[in-house]
């Protein structure tokens, strides 16, 4: 079996599970690394603060150490709450007993309130440890803290970056929450900055430090360098604010197995549309219901933000021999066109993620009206300029409609083909109720 790699975390514990060394060792099991841990201090808290903390005695901590790097190779540790000199001075003699190379998350105060670290201890950590750091990832106020300088722009925290890097680290990451969501990296060696921007304005943010100095830890042991595992980091945490856990009544814990759900939740979309796609194919009758346009059906991942969360036939399904036949494969942002109509009901109903397409007719419209389905409609002659009709024509069904239908339709325009469009939770549903209308639309041709 190939070898695992395997990091430490040198961190106080989260009663609320949402930060602390609770967040480093999920974060690192997402990454694909072993986690291990020496717990510095226990406190009570809660998204709400810190209630309590009790720190452990610095040999207890050293002792943990001793016993995880006394068995396995650890080439890469990182720290978190360091509330005492003591402790501070016990993990500075186990980095230099075991040589591995250390990132320092300096924590000096929970995210939702109440301090993590005396007095006494920022002078020791500031002494003796950070010169002993690979990388140091203070927040603003931590770098305003330890530059001892005021950080309100990018300037500004160049500035302190090069200072803390000046004092002894190796190499420094002030992440910017207060600076429109940008980090910037200084790196001692090449004198070289960079400005990693950020995208994220909203989410939970309860453990991003931790998470973000722990995904940085994980990279870092998997060999890519400090700029490379920075922007990975970066963009790791992103994605665990923006997907955080809505727990407690306080600031919401970050998810860091957001990675994992979300591979989980493509991968089951991509199967939901196969398995469509397999219904109507192998479905004659389904070939009657496909407009000269052709047909797709698409299913979007939760929380879809764009076509590449929303997978789709690359090509479209068209009659072929009287049967449905695809042309091209299920894929991720393979339409813009379908996309944009499940992005569009999707903000009115995250839970409606499925849509197919099909040819408009009055008998088709009468046999869905018979099925009890919710019907609205739009009209393409009241399109503004300069809009997407898909976004702006099923909108405007809904709001005219009060409520997310289960069909909206529209009878055309001028080179536009008249259609219909089911929406349901899945392609899936919506293939089926495509079918069920297959099957009445036949079984009336019978009947004459």
């Amino acid at each position: 079996m190939n070898k695992t790699n395997t990091v430490l975390s040198i961190a106080g514990s989260d009663s609320g599970g949402g930060a602390g060394i609770f967040a480093d060792l999920k974060t690192f099991a997402a990454l694909s690394v072993h986690g291990t841990g020496a717990i510095t201090a226990i406190t009570a808290q809660n998204t709400t603060g810190v209630k309590q903390v009790h720190n452990l005695p610095s040999t207890v901590v050293m002792n943990q150490i001793d016993a995880i790097c006394e068995d396995m190779t650890i080439t890469h540790a990182k720290t978190g709450m360091l509330s005492s000199s003591e402790i501070i001075l016990s993990v500075a003699q186990s980095k230099k007993k075991h040589n591995f190379l250390l990132t320092i998350d300096p924590v000096m105060s929970a995210e939702a309130g109440g301090s993590l670290i005396e007095n006494d201890a920022v002078k020791s950590m500031i002494e003796v440890l950070l010169p002993l750091s690979n990388v140091i990832t203070p927040n603003i106020n931590e770098a305003s803290t330890l530059s001892k300088t005021s950080i309100k722009s990018l300037d500004d925290a160049k500035n302190a970056a090069k200072i803390i890097c000046d004092m002894g680290a190796l190499n420094t990451i002030i992440t910017g929450g207060h600076l429109n969501f940008s980090d910037v990296l200084y790196e001692s060696e090449e004198e070289r900055y960079t400005i990693i921007s950020g995208k994220l304005k909203k989410g939970g943010t309860h453990g991003s430090g931790c998470t973000h100095s722990a995904a940085l830890t994980a990279f870092l042991s998997l060999g890519f360098t400090v700029r490379d595992a920075t922007f990975n980091a970066k963009k790791f945490v992103e994605n665990a604010i923006k997907t955080y856990s809505p727990i407690g009544k306080g600031i919401n814990p970050v998810n860091p197995l957001a990675n994992i759900i979300e591979n989980s939740n493509r991968y089951l979309v991509l199967q939901d549309v196969e398995h469509a796609l397999f219904m109507l194919k192998n479905h004659k009758d389904f070939a009657n219901l496909i407009p000269e346009v052709g047909t797709n059906i698409a299913m979007a991942i939760p929380n879809a933000e764009n076509i590449n969360d929303i997978a789709a036939v690359d090509g479209r399904i068209v009659k072929l021999k009287e049967m449905p036949a695809t042309v091209g494969a299920v894929k991720f942002g393979a339409s813009e066109h379908v996309a944009r109509m499940v992005l569009a009901v999707m903000k009115f109903n995250p839970n409606i993620r499925g849509s197919i397409n099909i040819r408009y007719s009055d008998e088709i419209l009468d046999i869905i009206k018979d099925l009890n389905l919710n019907i609205s409609t739009f009209n393409r002659a009241n399109e503004p300029e300069y809009v997407s009709t898909m976004d702006w024509g099923v909108t405007n069904a809904i709001e005219s409609y009060g409520s997310t239908p289960d069909v909206i339709y529209d009878k055309g325009g001028i080179g536009k083909e008249p259609m219909i469009r089911i929406f349901g939770t899945s392609a899936k549903e919506v293939s089926n109720v495509g079918i069920c209308i297959a099957e009445k639309l036949k079984k009336n041709e019978v009947n004459g």
